[in-house]
């Protein structure tokens, strides 16, 4: 009821305003967290919470459905829900990129019908990457026979696929051309696997999907995403989100922890936890940056509200800009995407290991589960190795070449883990 209030309004939204419609979901979900890990139990029906509450379509305008919110609002959001837990925000990871190809065009009524469905709950999930298969060129095939087209392969880390209506498949046509495929999970010859082996993000959803014979619609085949700066950006801010909200969830366990600790060691310099300054300090650093990571995010989130209205002002024809200056806008926002990437994930990695220096045994526990974030944030970094990111920025700061400006975009597209819709 409170997300049917908040979008007849007709202001944009406001950040308390949001906050106050999805903060009980987030909270919700956050209870039963750590026994969902400790159970294996997926988030079936949390995220049947967050459709219903309207956030799965909160990027969607008011015009066609959804709440309308900004990106750097998305962003504030999707940190505050990996806070309760991050299989979540990963999970929808590919929900809110889809939504986005389809923004920078919504006149049209190919992309205006994608997006009032996604405001009626449809959810759209990750069908790109596989283990076999060239780098840009899926062996995943996308056939004609009869004037019916048909997809044959398969993919793995589908990331949300258990919880999906439709996956975003990329394949190769008849033309050898990557395509991609919007495919109904319920469709004959479709087997969505909850098979990921990973020792993080366990429940995001990310295993494998098999398409045997499996009829699609002919106008539900389309070229793959653009290999842009905005584009990466929008794939890879997802996981730094989801990544500042692991860190969040971990300074306030560990915290908690503390707070209510009473043994402590012979060396130490309090009696209890809470009064040693050297505690004190893990603490501290955790907090800072925690805050840190967020701000960090929320800044390039905005960078990218700018981008996408030039974009839309572009597609329809009243934009100021000119195609170098919007060029420069997407540049911006990939490299800075980057910039971000290589100091949220050290900084995460280093504040999830240094929480155990202040609870001894006791922090090991299985019970808590504080190794969950160390685990997941590892997950969530192994996507795209830093080694790459650093080298990218380096040649781009030497030699003013941008990861963004290869001849080869197809290459360049698969080997960032996109090819994720329009």
């Amino acid at each position: 009821m409170c997300a049917l209030s908040l979008s007849a309004r007709s202001n944009p939204p406001t950040d308390k305003e949001l906050l106050d419609v999805f903060r009980p979901v987030f909270k919700r979900i956050a209870e039963n967290a750590i026994q969902r890990e400790i159970d294996g139990r997926r988030p079936l029906e949390e995220v049947k919470w967050l459709r219903e509450s309207g956030f799965t379509a909160v990027r969607v305008p008011r015009e066609y459905g959804g709440l309308g919110a900004s990106l750097r609002q998305l962003h504030l959001l999707l940190i505050e829900l990996a806070a309760a837990d991050s299989n979540l925000s990963h999970a929808l990871r590919v929900q809110f990129r889809f939504i986005e190809g389809h923004l920078k065009q919504r006149d049209t009524p190919w992309s205006s019908g994608w997006l009032k469905k996604i405001a009626s709950g449809v959810v759209i999930a990750a069908g790109s990457a596989e283990r076999t298969g060239q780098h840009g060129k899926p062996s995943t095939r996308v056939t004609e026979s009869d004037g019916k087209f048909y997809v044959n392969g398969g993919k793995y880390y589908s990331t949300g696929s258990i919880y999906a209506d439709y996956l975003s498949v990329t394949a190769t046509n008849d033309q050898d051309e990557v395509v991609t495929v919007l495919v109904p999970v319920n469709a004959p010859g479709v087997e969505v696997i909850d098979d990921w082996v990973g020792f993080g993000q366990k429940s995001s959803g990310s295993g494998t999907a098999i398409f045997t014979n499996t009829l699609v619609d002919k106008e539900n085949i389309m070229p793959p995403a653009r290999g842009t700066g905005g584009h990466y950006a929008h794939v890879q801010l997802s996981h730094l989100a989801t990544t500042a909200g692991i860190v969040r969830r971990a300074t306030d366990e560990i915290s908690e922890f503390v707070a209510t600790r009473h043994r402590t060691y012979n060396q130490a310099s309090a009696q209890v936890p809470a009064d040693d300054p050297l505690v004190q300090s893990v603490i501290g650093r955790a907090d800072a940056a925690a805050y840190s990571l967020k701000a960090l995010v929320l800044q390039v989130a905005g960078q990218l509200d700018e981008l996408a209205d030039a974009r839309y002002a572009q597609h329809r024809g009243d934009t100021l800009l000119t195609q170098q200056e919007i060029d420069q806008l997407e540049r911006d926002a990939g490299l800075d995407t980057y910039r971000a990437q290589t100091v949220v994930f050290d900084v995460a990695l280093r504040v999830t290991n240094e929480i155990f220096e202040v609870g001894g045994a006791s922090a090991i526990d299985q019970r808590r589960h504080l190794d969950r974030h160390w685990r997941n944030v590892r997950t969530l970094a192994s996507h795209n190795p830093l080694i790459y990111r650093h080298r990218q920025l380096g040649e781009y700061r030497l030699k003013g070449t941008s990861p963004f400006d290869k001849k080869d975009k197809t290459k360049n597209l698969a080997s960032e883990d996109a090819g994720l819709g329009v």
